[in-house]
């Protein structure tokens, strides 16, 4: 196997990520989740245009 060693600068357990890929990661994700987030919202309103719930 290829565990890090002690002089590695990767951290967290079994990510095996650097910092800076770590950031690039986090930057994808929420990118990624905001956008889902935004469609989401815009299909509820227009449900709601359509045809309100309540």
């Amino acid at each position: 196997m290829n565990d890090p060693t002690s002089g590695d600068d990767r951290f967290g357990l079994r990510t095996y990520l650097t910092p800076e890929e770590a950031k690039e990661f986090h930057k994808i994700f929420m990118g990624s989740f905001l956008g889902f987030t935004a469609i989401a919202v815009v299909a509820h309103v227009l449900v709601w245009a359509w045809k309100p719930w309540i």
